[in-house]
């Protein structure tokens, strides 16, 4: 062999020798970090040095397979390229979570927590809780951020079935009001679109629920499927905006090429994965507003939640009244009378108090006198909501608030935002912390999700984002609401409260049932519809229909008035997602039990060994009278005794409910 042959040999040799030990060291960059939920059944390994990734498993089986996060910079560069932990952290939080106007007064949130802190000035935090998971990335740099996009997969290792709520705007499948049914599909068979959170995955020993939680300053996400995956999307940074000309409602025309900026060091919303191994499990999960940032505002005893009668529902539609029903004095009187001798303590001006063609709120309609209207209802204990855009009151944000507070409104129903880019969200934080410091409360409609900004500003009551009964009015049968009713307790109440808008005295069946706009009307029976009042989390709740309509409905409306907004507990008796529900909330010494079915009849045994030994309560009871499958109107009240050894046996009706108040004797 000559030299240059024996020289060529041992190059070679060398080159494969650099190129295998790189490989090793590439191979060993990878270290896999381990944390596990408080009671040792969830556990959660995260994967870094080549990229990151994790995967989390419940006893020991697999519920999410290895699925890839990452921060994307601007040019391109990946934070989980170089993914060297330069320190581990790791510590278990336990804490009290005082939690206002929430399904309970308080509660303990405990997790472990595992703190990797990256090589390039960014770091990634997991918590395991018993009832879930979440991560959320942080950055220690000072300097601007531009993140141009962030990958979130959550890689399913078999074809579950998913519950989807896909955007209902294909042309702007990021501009709509986050109200929709689910899809209940194969993952693989999902429909080509995106769907708003939350998102529920059955993956058969567990549910798994997508969610999100202190989104500030950053756009929220939304999920699309791709074969057994879920994939996070999310809204680009908007440049350009224009307004629509009926409301001047704001949207989104040019945007640009990343998803969000911001300057100094921060943490980013928290991915959260709730795992649930019992339906019952999931209307009570906390980790949502666990997770928010705490109450920013100090004293909330100001904030007044309580029960609304409003007047949009029904149109303004009066009957056997002496005036002309309208936006005008003599209609809003009537209502703040009839909120007056049932107890209500709103009356909500929804829109048309201001012109919305304007764009001003700070000028009311020559047709109201709001001053004499504010004197009116103190005079009868009632206190005024107004109705307005997003955007509109942000941009008259001081000036509104100064003004209306001032005069003695007591809060915003803020609607139109459709959107949940950074600026979106970014403005929604204007108005909860100007509101605030005015003291004024808020009920957020044509929103996104509630990501735990309830627990931040606590002023801000409740949320829309919810198919509610605004959708009878102009919605198709096949969309099913008492199957969304008994659905989306489950899943999108695990995000927060809805204002569902409930209260119809006009109930059909779903033989009878059509849409009205003037004059609408539920779908299943006046039971079912009794039954939100303590089945929905919502402390400022509506009784939706006209004030004339509830004549001759006084034994209903009294039990309504009669149920609290505000709870110190709720559990869930018995339900299955899709199916039924039957609810039980504590306040005081008192009880209350609401249940409702799909369209299926059904047949329960209410236990009551929930309740102390030793004591007996009055029970009021309204349940589906005997013909509520043909006329879904029909109920039977009763009234007797029972204490903890009693059981119930409930017949609900097709699309039926029924609701029970305990009065400690």
């Amino acid at each position: 062999m000559n030299f240059t042959m024996k020289n060529l040999i041992i190059r070679s040799l060398f080159v494969l020798l650099a190129c295998a030990s790189t490989y090793i060291n590439v191979q060993a960059a990878e270290k896999t970090y381990n944390l596990t939920s408080p009671d040792g059944k969830l556990k959660v390994e995260v994967f870094a040095g080549q990229g990151l990734s994790y995967q989390v498993s419940y006893d020991n089986a697999i519920v999410l397979s290895k699925s890839n996060i990452d921060i994307i910079l601007s040019k391109r560069v990946s934070i989980g390229m170089d993914s060297r932990v330069m320190r581990v952290q790791r510590k278990k939080i336990e804490e009290m979570v005082e939690s206002p106007f929430y399904r309970f007064k308080e509660f303990v949130a405990a997790c472990n927590e595992l703190n990797l802190k990256l090589k390039n000035g960014f770091g990634v935090v997991f918590r395991a809780y018993n009832d879930g998971v979440a991560y959320r990335f942080y950055t220690t740099r000072k300097d601007e951020v531009i993140i141009e996009n962030e990958v979130a997969e959550f890689n399913f290792p078999e074809d579950y079935t998913a519950y989807l709520p896909y955007s209902t705007n294909d042309e702007k499948p990021m501009a709509m009001a986050y109200q929709n049914i689910y899809d209940v599909t194969p993952l693989s068979k999902a429909k080509d679109k995106l769907a708003f959170l939350p998102v529920t995955v059955d993956c058969g020993k567990v549910k798994l629920t997508v969610l999100e939680s202190d989104l500030e300053a950053y756009p929220g996400m939304f999920v699309q499927a791709k074969g057994t995956s879920l994939q996070g999307t999310f809204a680009p940074y908007p440049t350009k905006t224009d307004f629509y000309p009926w409301r001047v409602q704001e949207y989104v025309t040019e945007t640009a090429d990343f998803i969000a900026k911001t300057t100094g060091a921060r943490n980013y919303p928290w991915r959260v994965l709730a795992v649930t191994t019992d339906d019952r499990q999931m209307p009570v999960n906390n980790l949502v507003y666990a997770l928010a940032s705490p109450n920013r505002i100090g004293d909330y005893s100001w904030v007044k939640t309580g029960k609304v009668a409003w007047d949009w529902w029904n149109d303004w539609n009066l009957k056997g009244v002496p005036f002309q029903a309208g936006i005008n004095m003599d209609t809003y009187k009537y209502y703040i009378d009839f909120a007056s001798q049932n107890g209500i303590e709103f009356v909500v001006l929804d829109e048309g108090w201001y012109n919305p063609k304007s764009g001003d709120m700070l000028t009311v309609i020559p047709e109201l006198n709001l001053e004499e209207l504010i004197a009116y209802g103190k005079q009868k204990k009632v206190d005024i909501i107004l109705w307005t855009v997003f955007n509109v009151l942000d941009k008259q944000l001081e000036a509104a608030c100064k003004k209306y507070s001032e005069m003695g409104i007591k809060g915003f129903k803020v609607d139109f935002l459709d959107r949940d880019d950074q600026t979106a969200v970014e403005m929604v934080y204007r108005i909860a912390e100007a509101t605030a410091k005015h003291k004024l409360t808020l009920d957020l409609h044509g929103i996104y999700k509630p990501t735990g900004i309830n627990r931040t500003y606590p002023n801000i009551i409740n949320f829309e984002s919810v198919f509610g009964m605004e959708e009878v009015k102009w919605t198709e049968i096949e969309n099913n609401m008492p199957l969304y009713d008994v659905t989306f307790p489950y899943i999108r109440m695990m995000a927060g409260p809805v204002d569902y808008t409930p209260g119809a005295m006009s109930n059909r069946s779903k033989a009878d049932w059509k849409a009205m706009y003037s004059s609408p009307m539920s779908m299943g029976t006046r039971c079912h519809q009794l039954a939100t009042y303590i089945v929905h989390d919502s402390p400022l709740t509506m009784l939706c229909d006209a004030p004339t309509n509830y004549k001759g409905e006084e034994e209903c409306v009294e039990f309504i008035t009669s149920i609290p907004v505000e709870v110190d507990a709720t559990f869930i008796a018995d339900g299955k997602l899709g199916e039924y529900i039957v609810t039980v909330r504590q306040k005081d010494a008192d009880w209350y039990i609401g249940g409702m079915t799909n369209w299926d009849e059904r047949d329960i045994v209410l236990d009551f060994s929930f309740l102390p030994e030793g004591k007996s309560y009055q029970a009021t009871v309204f349940t589906d009278g005997i013909n509520a499958n043909k006329n879904a109107e029909d109920y039977q009240a009763s009234s007797y005794t029972v204490d903890h050894t009693k059981k119930l046996n409930i017949h609900m009706a097709s699309g039926g409910g029924f609701a029970i108040r305990l009065k400690a004797e």
